[in-house]
Order: C-alpha cells, then sequence, then structure tokens
C-alpha cells in the first residue's frame, strides 16, 4: 500500500517559515536568483498592479521597476517584518502594502490585480489547488498568473526518493513531492485559465517557470474559489 503524504498545516507552514526568516536570504536568495530575475520579467512584461504571494523577506521587491505598484502577502510576521525594513531601506513608493495574508484566502476583491506572482510557493501551502484558484480570482480577465515551482519527478528513483523526504521537507515547510500531473489537473477544471509557457529553470531543471492568462468570460468563463 502506498504511504500518504504527510497533511501540511498553515500554522505549520507559518512557524516554519518563522524560523528560516533571520537566514532565508543567505540560504535560498542565491538558489532562487535566476527564477525570481524571470518572474519579474515576466510580470513586467504584463505590467500594471502585481500581488506576490510568498513575498517572504521581500527580497524580489527592489528588483521591480519602480513604476510596477505591488503588493506582498505572506503567511510568516517575522518574514514580512524583514520584507518591511527593505522597503524603508530601499524606499520603495511603489510598494502600496506588505501584509499577512494566507495564500488560500486572499482578501482583495476579484479582478484586482494585473498579475499575480508566486515564486516558491504553490509547494509550501497546505491546499494548492485552493491557491491557485485564488489566484485566478484575484487578477483581471487578460492578466497572468507567474509561478515559480519545484515540479517533481512522475517515476523513478527521484520521484522514490522524493516520496522518502517529504516528511522531513513538510516540516521544513515545503513539498518534494508535487508532480507536473498536479499542475495538469487543476487546470482541467479550471476553464477560465490557459498555459502560455512552462519553462525550466536551474538548478539542474527541477524547477519551472509556469504563465497562466486568465481568460476573458467569453472565452472561457470564470470561477470564484
Amino acid at each position: 500500500m502506498t504511504q500518504a503524504a504527510p497533511t501540511m498545516m498553515t500554522d505549520q507552514v507559518a512557524a516554519a517559515y518563522g524560523r528560516w526568516a533571520p537566514i532565508y536570504d543567505l540560504v535560498f536568495g542565491p538558489v532562487f536568483r535566476r527564477g525570481r530575475n524571470a518572474a519579474i520579467v515576466a510580470a513586467e512584461a504584463v505590467g500594471g498592479r502585481v500581488l506576490e504571494v510568498g513575498i517572504g523577506t521581500g527580497i524580489s521587491l527592489p528588483a521591480y521597476n519602480r513604476r510596477t505598484r505591488l503588493v506582498g502577502v505572506d503567511i510568516s510576521e517575522p518574514m514580512l517584518e524583514k520584507a518591511r525594513a527593505r522597503v524603508r531601506e530601499f524606499k520603495l513608493d511603489n510598494v502600496e502594502a506588505i501584509d499577512v495574508m494566507d495564500a488560500e484566502r486572499l482578501a482583495f476583491p476579484d479582478g484586482a490585480f494585473d498579475v499575480v506572482v508566486a515564486q516558491y510557493v504553490v509547494t509550501a501551502v497546505p491546499n494548492p489547488e485552493a491557491a491557485l484558484d485564488e489566484f485566478v480570482r484575484v487578477v483581471r480577465p487578460g492578466g497572468e498568473i507567474i509561478i515559480t515551482t519545484r515540479i517533481g519527478a512522475e517515476a523513478g528513483v527521484r520521484r522514490a526518493i522524493e516520496r522518502i523526504l517529504m516528511p522531513i521537507t513538510s516540516r521544513l515547510g515545503w513539498r518534494t513531492e508535487f508532480s507536473w500531473a498536479r499542475y495538469a489537473r487543476w487546470a482541467d477544471t479550471m476553464p477560465a485559465v490557459t498555459l502560455v509557457e512552462r519553462r525550466s529553470l536551474p538548478p539542474l531543471g527541477h524547477f519551472s517557470l509556469l504563465r497562466y492568462r486568465k481568460l476573458d468570460a467569453a472565452a472561457g468563463g470564470s470561477r470564484a474559489a
């Protein structure tokens, strides 16, 4: 019998990233740099008002063009304390707000943003499909959802290792086991979006940049989360 993956809880994830806050930039900043830059370039190609879900310590904020209006949310208050300090340090007057918020329950009206960016976040929330639904809800028709994410293996030794590591990584705040098939199944239930890009990212091609575009109602309808 296949062992069920460990259940992740919101408070568990918040606590985990609170512990990561003092060293997050040092540990993960270099690893995610190229993916972070790719997501920013993609977001600015759309422009307008951008929501970054899982803004963390705000490491990406200074890299945006100052004409881009930014809102950042995260589940971890200690991470956001660092993000707010970064806003003050760099005098980022294009940042509208930095707030504690659950990715699965975004406190914004429908269609409030031109772009939703979620960098290395989807595999770190307890109910990823609920978060993805929320991203669709709060982006305007014609806007984009830009995701950088770890893509797990579908089969073989790597998949077996990822399953073995899940009890450990879930306590650290993320999943190792999250295959492309899960994104595909979600998209099949969401006629309001279409995948416009899937691109491998370093290191080792284990990460990807995904771009989904929200369709106009006439092109595919919409579904509230």
